[in-house]
């Protein structure tokens, strides 16, 4: 299978900021173990309030010059996750913090119970990359498997959150998974 064309287009949105997206590509169904979902010629998008979008980038100041990591929850509509709370999980990596994360399964239970009883799914993952860009990494791509979820990352240069970008996780296994460049919609916090 041919890899879908990838490219990023900045604009204004009437709902918000329109930090990024993916072209007319044609995506194969891919079933979306995420929330259990198809997914058909998407325009990943991941709209999230400015409240979570500054709470997720903050906790990448607060953790550097180590990478933090949390949990975006809400809901999917189609290729579109809808962020309503992110809850943050703490990095239990101790041999390469600065570089690595790793979020308990305890956390991630006790997370996603959470968020169901507020009837929320999980839809995403953020995390940071202190001095580093907001770009997916091998061991990133190599550790990602929640299929049709958002991950988010953000760039901390020196203390300060600088660029967050998005990636949508399709696939249906090992084997055919990749990351497609998702639009960032923050929405205004009315």
């Amino acid at each position: 299978m041919n890899s879908p064309q990838r490219h990023r287009v900045t604009e204004k949105g009437n709902s918000g900021n329109l930090k990024g997206a993916v072209g007319n590509n044609i995506i194969k169904t891919r079933f979306s173990l995420c929330l259990g979902v198809s997914v058909v010629n998407g325009f990943w998008m991941l709209k999230i309030r400015q409240k979570e979008y500054d709470a997720l980038r903050r906790h990448g100041e607060e953790t550097y010059p180590h990478e933090c990591c949390g949990v975006l929850l809400g809901h999917m509509e189609g290729d579109v996750r809808t962020v309503t709370s992110v809850a943050r999980a703490g990095n239990t990596r101790t041999d390469s913090a600065h570089n690595r994360y790793n979020i308990d399964p305890r956390d991630l239970i006790r997370i996603q119970r959470e968020g169901r009883e507020r009837g929320e799914d999980i839809v995403g993952f953020y995390h940071s990359h202190p001095d580093h860009p907001a770009r997916w990494s091998p061991t990133d791509f190599a550790e990602a498997h929640w299929y049709g979820c958002s991950y988010v990352i953000t760039s901390v240069e020196k203390g300060n959150a600088a660029l967050t970008n998005s990636f949508a996780l399709t696939g249906m296994d090992e084997n055919d998974k990749t990351f497609i460049d998702e639009a960032i919609s923050v929405e205004s916090l009315s």
